[in-house]
């Protein structure tokens, strides 16, 4: 006697068909896991890798352009220390300062500063808060940039110490910033950028840089804020460029 694979439900015949039509799906399903995977890993890829390569070309294109700007007959007197008081705001988005921390060399030297915290703009080099003061004036000189992808400047920021030195440039001055304290904030606290940290509405008299960040690196859930105070400038005019910046890297 025979013994039947057939249910008693089923019309004889139909059993190797429905079980064609299931392998059939799972390889349908198979096919689609394998290329939703593919795009993920190519997206990571892209975040990870590619959104730094652009970045780094389009910061490379902005300093470029603003040292020819620079090279060009300026449309408003400046310079030095006092000169600073009188400067131009920036249009929103425009580079207008370059960023050297040798303690950051490998990534901050020569940074564009723009004049925005939008994230296009963060993409192209360091983001510069509207509302803050600029380059060696009275108050708070704050700004911001990526720690992950997007050309991540500030990648190493946990490398930075007490002491370490961050210059920028304009078109007229160098100006020397000695770091002082660092802390770990909340992102909605915004108290670290007022002229006066942490005292809203007092008269600043000092001359500061604020360094903001993400943390940690990876998880964004916090902010790393590094202070310091304005230690030296110098006129282009009158002066030599800074020993360690002629130092390079």
């Amino acid at each position: 006697m025979t013994t039947s694979v057939t249910s008693e439900h089923d019309p004889p015949g139909t059993s190797a068909p429905r079980a064609a039509r299931g392998w059939a799906a799972v390889g349908v399903i198979g096919e689609l896991l394998i290329t939703v995977g593919v795009v993920l890993l190519l997206f990571v890829a892209y975040q990870l890798w590619w959104t730094n390569v652009v970045a780094e070309r389009a910061a490379d294109q902005q300093a470029i352009a603003l040292q020819d700007s620079w090279s060009r007959p300026p449309l408003t007197p400046g310079g030095g220390e006092e000169g600073t008081e009188k400067q131009r705001r920036p249009k929103l988005g425009d580079a207008f300062a370059l960023m050297y921390i040798p303690r950051l060399s490998d990534k901050v030297w020569g940074m564009p500063v723009l004049e925005s915290v939008e994230l296009p703009d963060l993409a192209r080099g360091i983001g510069h808060y509207p509302e803050s003061q600029l380059p060696g004036q009275k108050g708070n000189f704050a700004v911001a940039a990526h720690r992950a992808t997007n050309g991540e400047p500030f990648r190493d920021i946990d490398r930075l110490r007490v002491g370490d030195k961050v210059y920028v440039e304009d078109r007229d001055s160098w100006f020397e910033y000695t770091l002082q304290r660092d802390r770990i904030v909340a992102p909605q606290d915004g108290w670290v950028i007022e002229p006066v940290p942490g005292e809203p509405g007092a008269k600043p008299v000092e001359r500061l840089i604020t360094l903001t960040t993400c943390n940690p690196r990876w998880a964004s859930t916090s902010r790393w804020i590094w202070w310091g105070e304005l230690s030296n400038s110098w006129d282009k005019a009158t002066e030599d460029v800074p020993a360690a910046i002629k130092a390079g890297r």
